[in-house]
């Protein structure tokens, strides 16, 4: 048995709360560093930036909602996705 197979086999064996707990720390591991976190958020707030100069230059039209979404769901071929 493999040591993934092992600590599988073991997460298996705990109650259901803590299977999540091990599952809820499996996945935090997989997470960005909180470093990179920082640079994707300093990342969307230069393109925030940029987007809202477009707008107030002139460069580019903002165009309502209601448009906005029946482009997308046009693009996606009628497909709407429900959370």
């Amino acid at each position: 048995m493999t040591e993934v197979e092992s600590v599988l086999a073991a997460a298996l064996r705990l109650p259901a709360d803590g299977r999540a707990a091990v599952v809820a720390e499996l996945l935090q591991s997989l997470d960005e560093p909180e470093q990179a976190a920082e640079e994707i958020e300093a990342a969307w707030a230069d393109e925030i930036q940029q987007r809202l100069a477009e707008v107030d230059a002139g460069t580019v039209t903002p165009i309502p909602w209601p448009e906005a979404r029946r482009r997308i769901f046009a693009a996606a071929g009628g497909r709407r996705e429900t959370p």
